[in-house]
C-alpha cells in the first residue's frame, strides 16, 4: 500500500522553492544597479517601498485593537540589527560578486548558532554535538577558502571590504533573529516582521536623504534630495526593477518563508534555503559571465554541508528535548 504525500508537505517545498527562488534574484539585482546608483540609494527607495507592503497588516489589527501589547517598542532592538544588516547587504554587491556574497553570508548560521547556545541554555547541548562541530569546521573552512581561491584573494581591497559587508551583514541578520526570539517570541512571525519593516524603512530612507546621491533637478534650499537620481539616471523600467525587487525579496520572500516554516518545519525550510550561493552562482554565470572556479565549487559546497549538518545537529537536538520533555 503507497501513501500519498501529504498536500501541506508538498505545498511548504513549493513556497521554501519558490522563496528560494526570490531570494536568489535580489543578489544579482542589486549587481545590476551597483554601476547606474549608489548602495544608500537602493537600500532607501527598495525598504521604503517595502515598509509600505508590510503596513496594511498592522492597520488591520490597530483597527481591530488586537495589536500585540507592545508590538512596537519591543521591535525596536530587532529593527536596529535588522537596519544594519540591510546596510551592509545592500552596500557588498559594490565591492564583490553576487556568487562570493552569498557564500560569505552563510557565515549568519554560526552567528546564529552561537548566539543562541549564549541565550538560550537549551540549545547548548547542540554546539557540543559531533556533528555540530564537524558542520562548523566544515562551514568556515569551506567559505574562508572559497573566498581565499578568488583571483587576488584576499589581499584585493575591494574583495576585502566586500567580505566584511557580507559577513557583518550574516552576524547582524543573526542578532536580528535571536532578538527577535528573544523579544517577541509570543508575536505572530508576519506581524513581527511587519513591525520591523517600519523601523527598517523609515531607518534607510534617512540614510538614502543624507548619504545618498542626488540630482541637480531635484533641490531644495540648495540641499539636493539624496536618492533622486533613481528619478533621473534609471529608465522607467529600471525604476520598476529595483521596486520589483523589494516586493520579490523582502515582501514575497519572507511571506513565503514564514509560510513553509509552518508546513515544513525550520530546519528543512533552513537547509534549502542553504542552496542560495549555488543558485545565485549559477544566475551570475549566465547573465554576468562571472564564473567559479572548479576549486571555488568544491570548497562552497564543503561549506554549504557544513552549514546543513549545523541545522540537522539542532534539529535532532530539539527532537530528542521535546521526546524528554512527552
Amino acid at each position: 500500500m503507497t501513501h500519498a504525500t501529504p498536500p501541506s508537505f508538498l505545498a511548504g517545498l513549493s513556497l521554501i522553492l519558490i522563496t528560494l527562488a526570490c531570494w536568489t534574484s535580489i543578489p544579482p539585482i542589486l549587481s545590476y544597479f551597483a554601476p547606474l546608483i549608489d548602495g544608500w540609494t537602493a537600500n532607501g527607495w527598495r525598504y521604503a517601498l517595502s515598509a509600505l507592503l508590510w503596513l496594511p497588516p498592522l492597520i488591520y489589527h490597530a483597527a481591530k485593537r488586537t495589536t500585540p501589547p507592545r508590538l512596537y517598542r519591543l521591535a525596536l532592538l530587532p529593527s536596529l540589527f535588522n537596519a544594519g544588516a540591510q546596510i551592509c547587504f545592500g552596500l557588498a554587491p559594490y565591492f564583490i560578486s553576487p556568487s562570493l556574497m552569498t557564500f560569505a553570508l552563510r557565515l549568519q548560521v554560526v552567528f546564529l548558532m552561537l548566539g543562541a547556545a549564549a541565550m538560550f541554555p537549551a540549545e547548548r547541548r547542540t554546539i557540543r554535538s559531533p556533528l555540530f562541530l564537524s558542520g562548523l569546521a566544515m562551514l568556515l573552512s569551506g567559505t574562508l577558502a572559497t573566498l581565499a581561491l578568488r583571483e587576488g584573494g584576499l589581499g584585493d581591497t575591494a574583495t576585502t571590504t566586500g567580505v566584511i559587508l557580507a559577513v557583518s551583514s550574516g552576524m547582524l541578520y543573526a542578532a536580528y533573529a535571536l532578538s527577535v526570539r528573544k523579544l517577541m517570541h509570543n508575536t505572530p512571525p508576519l506581524l513581527a516582521f511587519a513591525a520591523v519593516s517600519q523601523y527598517t524603512g523609515v531607518a534607510l530612507l534617512a540614510c538614502m536623504l543624507l548619504w545618498g546621491r542626488g540630482t541637480p533637478n531635484f533641490t531644495l534650499l540648495n540641499w539636493q534630495w539624496g536618492g533622486s537620481e533613481v528619478l533621473t539616471v534609471l529608465s522607467a523600467k529600471q525604476q520598476l526593477l529595483l521596486l520589483a525587487s523589494a516586493i520579490i525579496g523582502i515582501g514575497i520572500g519572507h511571506t513565503l518563508y514564514y509560510s513553509s516554516i509552518q508546513r515544513l518545519g525550520l530546519a528543512l525550510s533552513s537547509g534549502i534555503v542553504q542552496l542560495q550561493p549555488v543558485t545565485v552562482s549559477l544566475v551570475a554565470w549566465a547573465f554576468f559571465d562571472q564564473v567559479l572556479r572548479t576549486s571555488q565549487w568544491l570548497t562552497g559546497a564543503g561549506a554549504i554541508t557544513g552549514a546543513v549538518l549545523m541545522l540537522v545537529a539542532q534539529h535532532r537536538a530539539q527532537r530528542r528535548a521535546s521526546e524528554r520533555s512527552v
